[in-house]
Order: C-alpha cells, then structure tokens, then sequence
C-alpha cells in the first residue's frame, strides 16, 4: 500500500486487503549496484517511504474499473493517481515500453512522479513493476531508477539517470519467476532483477503514477514500442486512464496507436 498520502484522496479506501499472495524471493539485481529501501543519496528519506503500484482509492481498488463523476467528454476514466494504459484478463506473462525521462518543473516538494511498466495493481493486491522515479522533495528534479515487488518495499539504484535519458522497461514472467529489467539507453547502463512470487497476473500496464498524489509540470512523456505478451498494446484495447485531484483533472492519456501514446500535463 502507498506509506505515505498527505492529500487529495478523493474517496475512502474500499477494504481490499493488501496481503502477499504468497512468500516473496528475490535474486540479487545484476549488471549494476542496487541500494534496497534507502534509495540514492539524494532522495534517500523522501522515497524510502514511498509504495507504488495502487491507486488512491482508485481502480487498482476495485474488481472492475468504474468511471468516477468526475468523467467528462473528451477525457478518459478518473485514474485517481494512475494515468495511462492498462489491459485486463488473465495469465499475462510481458509487458515492455520506452520512454524519455522528461525535464520537470516542481510545483512543491511535494511532487512525485514514475513512469513504470508493470504486471498487476489494478484489480489486484499483488504488482510486479519497474521505472523510473522523479522526486521534488529537494525543491529540484532528482531522477532514481527502481523495481518493487509489492508487498516488499521497492528497490532504488545508484544508477545516474536525467532528463532526457531514453529508457526501456521490461517485466516477463515465466510460471511464478518475473524478470524485471530497467535499461538507460542514453548513459549504457542495465538492471536485472529476477523474483519468485505467486502474483495474479490479471492486469498488464504502462502507467505514470504519483504516490502522493501531486504530479510536478512534465510536459508530456511519449511512450513507444509498448508490447503485452508480445502483441502491441493497441491490439489489446487497453483501459485509459487520466489522473485527476479534487479539483479536477491533472493529465490527460491519448489514445493508443500500436504501441505509441502520450500523457500529457494539464495541471496540478
């Protein structure tokens, strides 16, 4: 579950318990050095604390997604704190995207944002997911790469990314073992991490997600090459999701073109 919301929960939890669906191993991350729960230095309290992977009282909460009242012509099903494109069903084995880490403006140290690519977390209390995690909580952009396997706690590198470094995410499962790999394609580095859980695989995603609700001003992040077992993600029809506050809106999900489609900021 998220450790820490300070905001904008627009409804109450709905009571899906959030317990392990089974004992959780995991295998050393290799090619690089990973620094489990503490993070880079630079971030190290802020995102020690922090879970991905389920919404604020949203969908991830529910058995079936369900279009809040805060849905309006032209936007996409209120994502709580999730924005982007999720399929659903069973037995899902790969999802992959590639994006560019984009320049960020904060609006408060408050902000949080990670596009990630994940199997599980909308629908279901198991995830299995990585990305790339940008933290406002210094007053500035700091970028950290990481992994979670929920409910263990997630796994940030020592790795240096930036804006503008180009980044591949990719999770496979075979039977109960995920693969979990982060590449930087701009700075030549690699993670992978390999771990046995017993997950629902009912879902499969490539999100952008704020844990605290509060997204920083990033313009938009062009996702591409998105594939779920395989296939490109348009080929699944996949849910879209727009992340929303109280107020309204924060960003909105274009539709998906094979395995191409945007996020973009609207406010925060």
């Amino acid at each position: 579950m998220l450790a820490r919301i300070t905001k904008r929960r627009l409804f109450p939890a709905l009571g899906v318990a959030a317990t392990a669906c089974a004992a959780l191993t995991m295998l050393p991350a290799s090619s690089a050095t990973a620094t489990d729960l503490h993070g880079p230095q630079h971030a190290a309290q802020r995102l020690a604390g922090i879970r991905f992977g389920h919404n604020i009282g949203g969908p991830a909460r529910l058995a079936h997604p369900v279009k809040s009242a805060l849905a309006a012509p032209g936007y996409n099903i209120n994502g709580y704190n999730w924005s982007g494109a999720v399929t659903t069903g069973s037995g899902f084995s790969s999802v992959s995207s590639s994006w560019t880490e984009p320049y960020v403006t904060c609006n408060s140290s408050n902000d949080l944002m990670a596009p990630w690519v994940g199997i599980d977390g909308y629908g279901s209390s198991s995830v299995e997911q990585t990305g790339v995690a940008t933290d406002c909580s210094t007053g500035s952009a700091e970028y950290a790469g990481w992994y979670e396997m929920y409910p263990a706690a997630p796994v940030y590198y020592n790795n240096p990314v930036a804006a503008g470094d180009r980044i591949t995410a990719t999770v496979n499962r075979s039977g109960t073992t995920y693969t979990l790999v982060l590449t930087d394609n701009t700075r030549g580095w690699s993670q992978t991490t390999r771990g046995n859980y017993n997950g629902a695989n009912a879902s499969a995603e490539v999100i952008i997600e704020s844990p605290t609700g509060s997204y920083p001003r990033f313009g938009s992040v062009n996702f591409s090459g998105s594939t779920v077992d395989g296939s490109s993600l348009g080929a699944y029809s996949p849910e879209l999701l727009d992340a929303s506050n109280s107020y309204g809106y924060e960003d909105h999900t274009s539709a998906v073109s094979g395995g191409s489609f945007s996020i973009s900021y609207l406010a925060e």
